[in-house]
């Protein structure tokens, strides 16, 4: 269906000039009303705020699309408004519309006004398309313009066939915790996708397992599969169709660029089993940084659990044996005390192993996870055939992730020197000679190789760690908590919260507080903006008040992520700013934490509990401040430009 032919005469105003969204709303609605598409203009209207509700219309640059679908429009309509003055309609930018139309469309299964918002968003990304709308003096000028805009658009494309069934796009989204980023990326392209007029499947790897899983006749329907992720996903299921990869990242900040590359009919065909004749049409090599960086998420990824779920347990066997602190006994002077202590300390010690063995996995695919876990258990252990038991010493997290690195690409080097063998032992492989060359491999390179240096740089680090004076800590405070701010998330913030947890691991229970302190900054920081400076934030992002009250407590930086991808240069800063000053407080104040994760829930059991209250709250308020000023500033700039 044509924009030309839902857009009538009646339907369009030249100079608008309502005050607010709510007019701009209702005054659209009566444009809407004359051209006799709306039966009940009051219950059509309540469609359109409800709308607005759930994020708001105002798509940035200038433009809304306000629309609403419900048993109220009598027939499919458009309904156009130019504001010359601009309105504030709590815009994606922030800035205000110039340019807005309405979409009405009946409550049927046919979703026209999905189609209509997927034609007019194309056509708007056309710079001087808008420029020609603003400038039309008389509605015959706009209608005019808006029909050779879609000539020449679409004129001339062919109709896609979209199956009966099915969908035409799917997509897996995973990031390394499972928790935040896969299921923004999800709601993201879903949205998007919607937005545009095309059917999306999205399956979420998510912390609690996978969900909305493709089937194999979603893949066998589908035109394209995009896949954002940053930890690995199972591939071979894809065998044959065209695949985008990419970082979870750009699920989040780049639904459209990938849906519109999904539907071009570029996208080159993945194949599982590396490249063959026709090599062109494999889906592109990643980097070397991107395969490293990925690895070490999937380890990263399926370490946590046993790190998060052993370190709190370990944390309570101290809170239940207060009567035995300072002790030699203190954390297993009771039986309860004990039994937490002995459960959380499995769980946290098999914290390498799985480290490392999912490294590997990700590298050299599951012939790597056993070689890599044993890997993992001697880098815990320190073995060493030149010293006495007693004497070993631990090549920690730095060498249980060499081992991880180490496994994987051992395991590629003896598939590789095992592919020549005869066809009759291809069955002996994976139950006989990987596992044996692995684990002799394995077990000779730590053994003689990694562990002596790794050992004593391990022993070198924590007793710099534990002789650091106090300025030097709460510069590390600082350093850490900044980086929890970096990229909500995203690799700094994983370095360091990963360097948390190892820091546990080797005593030093005073770097998990600062880093938990400056991850559970941003969100808090967010969320007392919006509480105390309303007018500085728009109504979707008032919004989210509480959400980010309750991530930024349970320590879950990622609940600022929608801010930072809106408006990244004036959330970030004060952010990192504020995620500083926490860390270096929490280090100031002697806080410690030998719980890895719980934000406030594990507040009990902290060392100096309420001076790391303090130093997330003044954290926090240096970055709202931060926030606030720096978008007055930039307020009152655009005021003055306007008034000019």
């Amino acid at each position: 269906m044509r924009i030309t032919d839902l857009l009538k005469a009646c339907s369009i105003e030249l100079n608008g000039a309502p005050d607010t969204k709510e007019e701009t709303i209702r005054q659209m609605v009566g444009l809407m009303v004359k051209a006799g598409n709306i039966s009940d203009p009051e219950k059509y209207m309540k469609g359109v705020f409800a709308r607005e509700e759930e994020g708001t219309t105002g798509i940035g640059e200038g433009i809304a699309i306000p629309h609403a679908k419900n048993d109220a429009v009598r027939a499919p309509g458009l309904a156009a408004m130019v504001i010359r003055n601009g309105v504030d309609y709590d815009s994606m930018d922030g800035e205000p519309v110039n340019l807005a139309f309405l979409i009405a469309a009946p409550d049927t299964e046919e979703n026209v006004h999905l189609e209509v918002l997927s034609r007019l968003s194309m056509l708007l990304m056309d710079e001087s398309f808008k420029e020609n709308l603003l400038k039309a003096k008389t509605v015959e000028e706009f209608l005019a313009c808006v029909d050779q805009a879609e000539k020449d658009k679409f004129e001339e494309e062919k109709p896609q066939e979209t199956p009966d069934t099915g969908y035409r796009i799917l997509a897996v989204t995973a990031c390394p915790t499972g928790i935040a980023h896969t299921y923004m990326a999800a709601e993201s392209l879903e949205k998007t996708a919607a937005q545009m007029g095309y059917t999306i499947k999205v399956e979420t790897n998510g912390s609690g397992g996978d969900k909305n899983v493709l089937t194999p006749q979603d893949i066998a329907e589908c035109e394209c599969i995009i896949v954002a992720a940053d930890k690995e996903v199972r591939m071979a299921r894809f065998e044959g169709k065209p695949v985008i990869v990419t970082k979870v990242a750009d699920g989040i900040h780049k639904p459209e660029e990938l849906i519109r590359e999904a539907v071009s009919g570029n996208v080159k065909i993945y194949h599982s089993s590396g490249k063959e004749e026709g090599a062109e049409a494999s889906v592109p090599e990643e980097g070397l940084g991107r395969k490293i960086y990925k690895a070490l998420m999937n380890g990263v990824s399926h370490m946590l659990p046993f790190v998060i779920g052993g370190g709190i347990l370990m944390a309570l066997s101290y809170l239940c044996d207060g009567a035995n602190a300072g002790t030699d006994i203190f954390g297993n002077g009771t039986p309860l005390a004990r039994f937490f202590n002995l459960t959380g300390n499995t769980a946290f010690e098999m914290m390498f192993p799985i480290l490392a063995g999912y490294i590997a996995m990700a590298i050299g695919d599951r012939p790597a996870l056993m070689p890599g876990i044993v890997g993992g258990l001697l880098a815990r252990a320190g073995t060493s055939v030149f010293l006495p038991e007693e004497e070993w010493i631990s090549s920690g997290f730095f060498g249980a992730l060499i081992a991880g690195f180490v496994a994987g690409y051992l395991m590629l080097l003896i598939k590789k020197a095992l592919e020549r063998l005869p066809r009759a032992l291809e069955g002996t492989k994976p139950v006989l000679l990987y596992p044996f060359a692995g684990i002799v491999l394995m077990g000779a390179i730590m053994i003689f190789i990694v562990n002596p240096p790794m050992g004593a740089f391990n022993e070198w680090l924590n007793s710099t760690l534990a002789g650091m004076g106090e300025g030097s800590r709460i510069l590390l405070g600082i350093v850490l908590g900044g980086m929890m701010a970096v990229d909500f998330g995203g690799p700094f913030n994983k370095a360091a919260y990963v360097f948390g947890t190892a820091s546990i691991a080797g005593g030093q229970f005073d770097i998990m507080a600062a880093v938990m302190a400056g991850g559970m900054v941003p969100p808090i920081a967010i969320a007392l903006g919006t509480t105390f400076f309303r007018k500085s934030f728009t109504e979707s992002e008032r919004q989210t008040t509480v959400t980010n009250y309750i991530m930024g407590l349970s320590f879950i930086t990622e609940g600022a992520i929608p801010f930072a991808a809106s408006d990244p240069l004036r959330i970030i800063p004060p952010c990192i700013i504020g995620s500083a000053a926490a860390g270096a407080l929490s280090m100031a104040f002697g806080c410690g934490s030998r719980a890895p994760h719980g934000g406030i829930f594990v507040v009990g059991i902290m060392d100096n509990a309420p001076m790391f209250l303090v130093a997330v709250l003044a954290g926090a308020v240096v970055g709202m401040a931060g926030i606030v000023l720096l978008k007055k500033t930039t307020a009152a700039t655009a005021g003055r430009t306007k008034k000019a």
